[in-house]
């Protein structure tokens, strides 16, 4: 079996390409998802919920054996570090786009232009601008040198009538605390809270999949897709990728490709191309590879927005309906003021609802991140197979700057809960993270469902006794007052319980061909090998302030025209 390009992976970068490369009728496109397919029509109640927890933590859509290690201890770091735990990666046509929270946000003119100055050329924000405009149609905002009237991608707002009295209720602690309103969060870049965009449509989430691989799509006899089917190896000829193996259903396939795209991700895409022998020389000769191009870049630079919670009770007035599903109606960001850290260099979110279950319906929460982070951390092999998972090292917080404004940050968001009118409507609030105790919990089934309907109604007790629930069950001892007087006690809870946003990146970063470190070039195809190129996060050369689904559409979109122009 032939075909001109081979996608490996469907989330969302795969579909973009599959759908782009695929519109000329005289080129073969396979696209490879090791995860179900979900057909126009087919899709899932909780894919297509706007309230998207219970798809993003339903097993059934996750690639159920891999573990991840977040934070780095520091030399003098009180208290010890979690082992590597679970993280939930889409298993799923779609990838991320289809379990994600639906967030739909740029970055700014300053991310991209620091994309060109590390070597990326041609990636400025000028030249990033068409792309983020092609993805969308923004169904708020009409102005076409900034924003799309015809893309793919639907992108909203929740209007302010449909808000919780919480979400009203944080907007006015914002604006009393100094925050000023921005109307368009994917407009002018800067400090501000916002209505916060989401790529929705009629209350049902968009994903690439939804938007670039509709039934038209699926209907050009040039365009193959295989679901279900996990990528064994990519084949070469010396240096020239020359196909793909893949495994479907216990039966192992062929096919060549005049050029194999890889797209699995920021923590699979670095594995492939290490199992195919591009990578650190010495690595892959451990796991006795043979070495066809040493790239040490290869895994190297994993970036993630470090991330952390503050919540507190919502009294019932306030919360979420279940005829209302949108959970974020509110977020805003803001500049530390940290030395050498940037603009906007923080985040957080304003959460209606911080779970699927009833516990989780009556705790708002203000989920903060990182939005500029420094920490470095990597992706390797535990084996040379293509069945044993990478060994994952965010090595959060080994660059102290992020540690501190974590700090900074939870002490802005437990003064945000004390401003009224938000101290009227949520109270007692603590610290929270999402730990393994606490992602158990969220997996969505039916023993959790009745756990978590008895807890909310004790919840819903009187207040010694939800003060002593939240401390004995929820955060376990952690106790908000004793952290914001003692600043030791603090940073041993920041580096115990953080963890990361969904949003690895820069793995196999764009760079200069003279550039040791870069892995693809600034049209992601891979050095020192021919015909085979990575798009998805991982060719960020750093992680844009934004979620990165979007960045990852805009990206797939630029490099497919590089692909179709023959660059």
């Amino acid at each position: 079996m032939e075909f001109d390009y081979v996608i490996c992976g469907g989330g969302s970068a795969g579909c973009v390409m599959a759908s782009r490369l695929s519109e000329n009728p005289a080129r073969r496109v396979l696209l490879i998802e090791a995860g179900r397919d979900i057909p126009p029509g087919s899709e899932p109640a909780d894919v297509l919920d706007s309230y998207p927890m219970s798809a993003a933590f339903n097993p059934a859509y996750h690639w159920t054996q891999l573990r991840a290690g977040f934070a780095a201890r520091a030399g003098n770091a009180p208290g010890d570090i979690p082992p590597p735990r679970f993280m939930e990666q889409a298993r799923i046509m779609g990838g991320g786009s289809t379990i994600n929270a639906q967030m739909a946000n740029r970055g700014g003119r300053a991310d991209y232009d620091e994309w060109a100055a590390l070597g990326a050329d041609g990636w400025g924000w000028d030249d990033v601008l068409p792309y983020f405009r092609k993805l969308e149609t923004d169904l708020d905002f009409a102005d076409p040198a900034s924003h799309g009237a015809d893309g793919p991608i639907p992108i909203r707002r929740v209007p302010e009538d449909q808000w919780t009295a919480f979400s009203r209720a944080a907007a006015e602690a914002l604006e009393k605390s100094g925050y000023r309103r921005l109307e368009d969060q994917n407009g002018p870049f800067a400090d501000g809270w916002f209505p916060v965009a989401i790529s929705n449509r009629d209350e049902h989430r968009v994903s690439a999949a939804m938007g670039y691989l509709n039934a038209e799509v699926r209907r050009r006899p040039n365009l193959r897709i295989v679901a279900e089917a996990e990528v064994e190896a990519l084949v070469f000829e010396g240096r020239r990728a020359t196909g793909v193996r893949y495994r479907r259903a216990g039966k192992v396939e062929s096919v060549t490709a005049g050029e194999v795209i890889v797209c699995a991700g920021a923590l699979r895409s670095p594995a492939i191309l290490m199992r195919a022998g591009i990578g650190r020389a010495a690595h892959l000769r451990d796991h006795g590879i043979a070495v066809i191009a040493d790239r040490p870049g290869v895994g190297a630079n994993l970036c993630e927005h470090p991330s952390l919670a503050v919540s507190a009770y919502i009294r019932s007035g306030a919360r979420l309906t279940e005829r209302r599903r949108r959970h974020v109606h509110v977020g805003f960001r803001y500049s530390s003021g940290m030395a050498d850290c940037g603009d906007q260099d923080m985040y957080i979110s304003v959460t209606a609802k911080s779970a699927w279950h009833a516990v989780g319906l009556r705790l708002g929460s203000f989920l903060m991140w990182v939005n500029k982070p420094y920490s470095r951390g990597s992706v390797t092999l535990a084996g040379a197979g293509a069945n044993a998972e990478p060994v994952v090292a965010f090595e959060m917080l080994s660059d102290r700057r992020d540690l501190e404004r974590l700090k900074d940050g939870v002490r802005r968001s437990v003064a945000l809960f004390g401003t009224p009118p938000l101290s009227e409507v949520a109270t007692s609030a603590f610290p929270t993270s999402y730990s393994e105790r606490v992602r158990r919990i969220g997996a969505v089934n039916l023993k959790n469902r009745i756990l978590t309907d008895m807890l909310g109604l004790l919840l819903d007790g009187p207040e010694p006794l939800r003060r002593a629930m939240i401390k004995g069950f929820i955060t376990q001892g952690d106790d908000m007052d004793r952290m914001l007087a003692d600043d030791a006690l603090m940073e041993a809870w920041i580096r115990r319980s953080v963890a990361g946003t969904w949003h690895p990146s820069c793995t196999c970063r764009m760079g200069g061909v003279d550039d040791p470190m870069a892995v693809t070039d600034p049209a992601a195809r891979v050095y020192g090998v021919e015909n085979l190129r990575v798009i998805d996060a991982s060719i960020f050369p750093c992680v844009p302030r934004a979620n990165t689904n979007i960045p990852v559409i805009m990206c797939a979109e630029k490099v497919a025209d590089a692909v179709k122009a023959g660059r």
